[in-house]
């Protein structure tokens, strides 16, 4: 552990000056529209493939022998999460790795039908293809094709993933162990999207993240969001208090309120999940430790609201910068996922997961959160699902397929969850076995143990990559080991 810690520690410099600025070269993957159906032809056309993009670096593999260190990508665009993701091209050199980032189906460059509008793939019925089982054949297919056509049959697959992309990395692991020798899933919340937690988790960690950082600052909230519903009551005049005070693009109109408290609930999960102890530009360009910059700012506002305006517009970025104001409607865009959807076509596809396999029912009820009440079941986004997308989710079906809690039957896989990440409830956070091992990062926020490492880093997110290293070094041993027998 020891001689672990000092090559981390050592790669610190690599990591500030080199990772985040790591050159890749682009590839596309031709792939099946869908793997499951060898009748689709009747149901698409002539079509019958798509290309699937996926970012690819070998300047560190010993060809034919070291291990591929393959992001299970997510929803967004690949590039952002090659940016963030430096750990994994801090450890590449020590363990020779070829290192592949594959973009999911219908985010970024690899939305089929792309080439007959942007938004086609957004069409019935080709939205039915965007699945997580479809986006894991994908990414098998290109394991196997990689294996092939690289001369790397024997080589050792390790996937990593944070977030929706840590589930993936995990579910790979589930259902393609014949493929995926282990697996480092970070921030993953496969309990929670498996509809196996408290429903009022996510956001009362948001609130303990913003009392920790200052114990005023959720009583100030609280009475921003009571004096905002005051005013928006009184008319005309209090709904122009309100626009000034947020600097809101256009006046707020009556039935607008429940957006903006959603807008600026928005705002403080993302801060939430953003909260590291050194600035970033992931969802935003954000302060280091951007909730205790926020908890100052509720506090120190000259009203209470005032200081809600403040913390909310420290995540947004003025939508008209000439005017700065803010144009909510384009800045947040309500969806199945309370948690928000982001922005684009990208937040329509994760709309459609959201309505369909991936269940994030989470409510706030301003009393174990800081939040106006909004009671989100799963009737309400069942009936939102259907008459946006025609279609009505199935509430058991992720724990049938994916195991929900019962993942005691898989092997070599490191669960890591930060204590600040509004998501860690909903994640493994005691270990299954031996083989299956949660790390649980205090001070860490979303995924930070991807990240690349940093002089501000906690001595808990140093030993959780220490922990994922060693287990990423057994896995290896036994992969080798069984592909010489």
């Amino acid at each position: 552990m020891a001689a672990l810690f000092k090559i981390i520690f050592l790669l610190h410099l690599f990591s500030q000056i080199q990772c985040e600025k790591v050159p890749f070269e682009e590839r596309y993957v031709d792939q099946y529209l869908d793997h499951f159906n060898f009748d689709s032809a009747k149901a698409f056309g002539e079509v019958t493939g798509f290309t699937e993009r996926y970012l690819i670096q070998d300047k560190w593999w010993k060809a034919g022998e070291g291990p591929i260190f393959f992001y299970t990508g997510n929803e967004g665009n690949i590039e952002e999460f090659w940016a963030n993701s430096g750990f994994i091209m801090e450890i590449a050199p020590k363990f020779n790795a070829l290192v592949v980032f594959a973009e999911h189906r219908f985010y970024g460059g690899s939305a089929p039908f792309s080439e007959w509008g942007p938004e086609w793939s957004f069409k019935h019925p080709y939205i039915g293809l965007l699945t997580i089982e479809q986006a894991m054949a994908d990414y098998a297919h290109l394991i196997s094709n990689i294996k092939e056509t690289m001369n790397a049959t024997k080589c050792p697959v390790i996937t990593f993933g944070g977030s929706y992309g840590g589930m993936l990395s995990a579910y790979m692991r589930f259902k393609y162990p014949n493929l995926v020798d282990g697996a480092i899933a970070a921030s993953a919340p496969i309990y929670l999207v498996a509809g196996k937690t408290d429903p009022y988790a996510f956001f009362k960690t948001v609130t303990d993240d913003i009392y920790a950082a200052n114990q005023e600052s959720v009583t100030s909230a609280r009475k921003a969001f009571t004096d905002m519903a005051k005013l928006a009551e009184s008319g005309k005049k209090g709904l122009a208090a309100i626009t000034k005070i947020f600097q809101l693009c256009s006046p707020l109109q009556p039935g607008d309120l429940n957006h903006l408290s959603l807008y600026v609930r928005n705002a403080f999960t993302s801060l939430a999940m953003m909260d590291y102890p050194y600035p970033t530009d992931f969802l935003a360009p954000l302060p280091a430790y951007p909730i205790k910059a926020a908890a100052e700012m509720l506090v120190n506002g000259s009203t209470p609201l005032d200081g809600l305006a403040a913390a909310t517009a420290l995540f947004y970025q003025y939508s008209d910068k000439e005017k700065k104001c803010y144009n909510i409607s384009e800045l947040f865009i309500e969806c199945a996922d309370p948690t928000g959807c982001d922005l684009g076509l990208n937040s329509l596809a994760w709309d459609f997961q959201a309505c369909t396999e991936v269940q994030i029912v989470q409510s706030t009820n301003f009393k174990t959160d800081m939040f106006p009440p909004l009671n989100y079941t799963y009737k309400s986004r069942a009936d939102y699902c259907y008459d946006k997308w025609t279609v009505r989710p199935r509430d058991d079906w992720l724990a049938l397929n994916l195991w929900g809690r019962n993942i005691n039957h898989t092997s070599n896989i490191v669960f890591s969850n930060g204590d600040l990440d509004p998501w860690h409830l909903g994640g493994v956070l005691e270990s299954i076995s031996d083989s299956v091992v949660a790390v649980v990062i205090e001070g860490g926020a979303h995924h930070l143990d991807l990240r690349a490492s940093n002089p501000q880093d906690p001595p808990s997110v140093i030993k959780a990559r220490q922990i994922e290293v060693a287990n990423i070094e057994k896995w290896i041993t036994q992969a080798r080991r069984n592909n010489s027998k």
